[in-house]
């Protein structure tokens, strides 16, 4: 059996989460940002694949389950306050956004405005059918 000792390194927030970023690991290009339970912590670690925890379903989340769009780990890391994970991924599938955009941070504040700067790769009724 492993030994889950490192979870209790993790600073959680009330409801037992950590925010998680997921970050191209060739690019270094942000992709995303999910939260993590202690389990979708662990079965990360375990399976080389992200998993999330879901707060608007309350379930576990593997990352293009719905999508096909999978992100494999290659490292997990803890900033200096315990309280946020950086995954480094390759993202399969090309997207990690649920817009259908290869990254979630594709606006830009220009001049006091939000502009979308980043195209759609496909449409999200195409991904999500």
């Amino acid at each position: 059996m492993t030994d889950n000792s490192y979870l209790d390194s993790i600073k959680w927030t009330e409801d037992g989460l950590v925010p998680a970023i997921a970050q191209d690991a060739k690019t270094g290009r942000i992709l995303m940002m999910a939260w993590m339970n202690r389990e979708s912590v662990q079965l990360t670690a375990a399976e080389g694949r992200a998993v999330y925890w879901s707060r608007s379903r309350q379930q576990l989340w593997r990352k293009g389950e719905s999508s096909g769009h999978t992100q494999v780990v290659s490292e997990i890391r803890l900033d200096c306050d315990a309280d946020v994970i950086v995954l480094q991924v390759e993202q399969l599938g090309g997207m990690a956004c649920h817009t259908g955009r290869e990254s979630c941070f594709y606006r830009v504040l220009q001049e006091g405005e939000w502009v979308t700067v980043d195209p759609v790769i496909k449409d999200p009724k195409e991904i999500y059918a």
